[in-house]
Parts: structure tokens; sequence; C-alpha cells
């Protein structure tokens, strides 16, 4: 008898997402041109060609200026880059007027990835001042005690846009008027945001953004930074001339051909795409609540990602239900991609103010362009009979621990 193939339901997009179509095609097609930019032959034009093609695209996109986008390697480069702008001997720039040579404190938050948490912490250890802002139940950033924080020593106040784990959006526009209304510089982590919803770094008035092609159907391994004209920069990757001056190393060429395109098929998809899963957001939480008690969505209610829905159970752990999941042919997170294999609760969620034993019953559901109405009904059937199981067996397991 013929095995019934597995369905597969990949739920995990905020972790990566795979290859556009469109953008598979790019890279095939752009295979064949393997001059290193930087080269004054014909070989070398074609790929400097391609290479400034997608910055115009990208820049484009976020409503920058070409030169202000520097191609990098990640959206974790992109944010170490930013945040040890203070390790640099001589910044803050005098170049820029509204800094002075005094400023070495940083502001951030307690939900930001972990690439700015670390990065932070270890200037801290080098005797870097650091302070760490709250957030309300809802992962939003508690505007009056940033303000509290803003001192005539800040010179740099990194936000994350859209937090990965929770999907919670913050206020960046009214964030950076603060921010620089104090002589600050603003960065935010845009790598959830980017590609999702509308940005416009002008209208947002930040000075630093950063983001990664695989979060939007590109490739992995690409990612860009803005730097606003005129603020201050030291690279962070050193011996070259690539990306004026700004980050040595021969460019990934054709990375940031499929980033170009990716960023591209986002204008098209993105407004219907935005559309389409906030009513799928709305349509699964609708089914969980009506049929599996003891629960809580984590995050914003509504200044949230369209695709993003995190939730906790009571009873149950997360790991336990995401295997369970999996076995299903159901993939999804139990929180960040980048904190795997840690034992230790969500630092966002415990930032929130949910208990431990929730938190660790927590899982995310992120979704994205190939998910369907399909997908979605059949996730929240296998999730009800999860956790109607993964709560049997924790009940079994603490009466025989008390038996």
């Amino acid at each position: 008898m013929k095995q019934e193939k597995k369905r597969r339901v990949y739920l995990d997009h905020n972790a990566t997402t795979p290859l556009h179509p469109e953008v598979k095609k790019a890279l095939r097609e752009a295979m064949e041109v393997f001059g290193n930019p930087s080269s004054l032959h014909e070989f070398g034009r074609q790929a400097r060609a391609l290479v400034e093609k997608s910055r115009e695209t990208v820049a484009s996109f976020i409503g920058a200026c070409p030169g202000e986008i520097v191609f990098v390697g990640s959206g974790s480069e992109a944010n170490n880059a930013v945040i040890n702008l203070f390790s640099c001997q001589g910044f803050p720039s005098c170049e820029v007027p509204t800094m002075k040579a005094h400023r070495k404190e940083i502001v951030t938050t307690k939900i930001e990835h972990p690439c700015v948490l670390e990065s932070a912490a270890c200037l801290q250890e080098k005797g870097t001042t650091v302070k760490y802002i709250g957030v309300d139940k809802y992962g939003k950033v508690d505007i009056p005690q940033l303000e509290k924080a803003l001192t005539d020593n800040t010179g740099l106040v990194s936000v994350m846009f859209a937090n990965n784990e929770i999907g919670t959006i913050q206020d960046i526009k009214e964030i950076s008027k603060i921010v620089r209304g104090r002589g600050a510089l603003f960065h935010t982590d845009a790598v959830q945001a980017v590609g999702k919803i509308p940005i416009d770094v002008e209208e947002l008035g930040v000075d630093y953004l950063s983001f990664s092609a695989h979060k939007i159907y590109g490739p992995k391994g690409v990612g860009a930074l803005y730097i606003r004209s005129g603020a201050p920069f030291c690279p962070f990757i050193r011996g070259g001339h690539q990306e004026k001056g700004r980050r040595a190393g021969t460019e990934n060429t054709l990375g940031i051909f499929g980033l170009g395109k990716a960023v591209e098929m986002r204008k098209k998809e993105m407004a219907g795409e935005s559309r389409r899963l906030s009513m799928f957001k709305k349509h699964l939480k609708n089914c969980i609540e009506k049929n599996i008690p003891n629960i809580q969505f984590n995050g914003h209610p509504i200044d949230s990602l369209p695709g993003t829905l995190n939730l906790s159970f009571g009873g149950a752990e997360g790991e336990a239900i995401l295997l369970y999941l999996d076995t299903q042919g159901i993939c999804v997170s139990t929180g960040s991609a980048c904190a795997s294999g840690s034992l230790d609760p969500s630092h966002v969620l415990m930032a929130t103010g949910i208990p431990q034993e929730r938190a660790h019953g927590s899982i995310r559901i992120s979704m994205g362009r190939d998910t369907t109405k399909q997908d979605i009904d059949y996730a929240a059937e296998k999730l009800i009979q999860v956790i109607k199981r993964v709560r049997q067996i924790s009940t079994i397991s603490t009466k025989a621990k008390h038996g």
C-alpha cells in the first residue's frame, strides 16, 4: 500500500524565508557574472553594474539615497557595526554639530535581538555606560523611562522596529524625534520590519537602519545598513576600499543582486500579502480561542506584524508542542532561532512580565507569502490535538512525581 505523503506547513518565516521564485531565477542568470566589482575591466564592470542596480533598488524601497546604503554580510553584522561605533577611537565624530566628544552612553531596550544586547554588554564590560529600557505587557517601549534615561552623555539609542518573537511594532518616528531632539544618534534594527510594513527613513528620522535579505525571500549571507548622510561611521570590517571604505571585503555580488531582486518583489507583493496574512492571523486566533482553554496571546493586539502570532499555553512546554507539531509536518518556533538550544525562557517574554512557566510554554507562529488558508486550518486542527496530548502527558508526569 502506497504511503501517504506527509503534509508540510512552514510557519517559521521570522526565522528565515524560502527563496522567492523570481529571486531563484535572477540568481541563476547572474551566476555567469563572476568578476570582481572593483576591477576596471569589462568583467568587473558587469559585476559593479549588478551591485549598483541593487543599491538603487534597496535605497528606493526605504526612501534613502543609493550612497546611504552599505551592503553587509547579515543583519547581525549591520547591528554590530552600529553598536561598535563606540569602540572606535574618536567617536562620535566632531563633524556632526549635535554630537560632543563626551557622549559615550548607549541606550537600548530589554527586548532587542541578542546581536544588539551582547554587543552592548561587551562594550559595557569595557567601560561604556549602557542603559536598558523596559517595555509594557505588550512589548511597547516605556517612553517616559526612555526620556528619563536620555542625558547629555547619550550618544546612541538603538530600538528594534518590530520584535522577532512577539511581532510588536514600535513607534519609531516618535522615538526618533525624542532621541534626536536630545542630540543623540538613533539606530533601529528593522530586520523583521523591512518588506513587511512600509518604511521611509526620511519620514522616520533615523540615523541608521539594519535589515537582511533572508527575511524577505532573498539569499542568506547578505544584508544592508542604511547610514544617513552626515552620520558618523567607523568601519566594522577594515582592510579595503569597498563600499566607499565603510565595509572591507570583495562584495558578495550574487547575494547583493539577490537582495535587490527580493526587494523588487516586495515592492510588488508586500501590500497584498500584508492584508492576506492579517486575515489568516485573525482566523487562527479565533480558532485557538474557541478550542483551547488557558491560553495567552503575547505582543500588541494592533501594532503587530501581520503574520506573527506568539502565544502561551498553560500546562504545556513549548519545546514539546514544537516537536509534536513537527511530527505532523508543521514547523513553528519557540522564539528566536538565534536563541535555539538555550534552556532559558525568552528574554522578550520575561521583559513583558510573563511568568517564567508561561514563557516556557510559548510558541511563535510566523506566516509568509506561501501560507494558505488550508495551511492555517490544518495547523489549527493539529495544534488543538497536540495541546490536549501535551497537557495530558504533563498531568500524568506531575501526578507521578507526587504519587
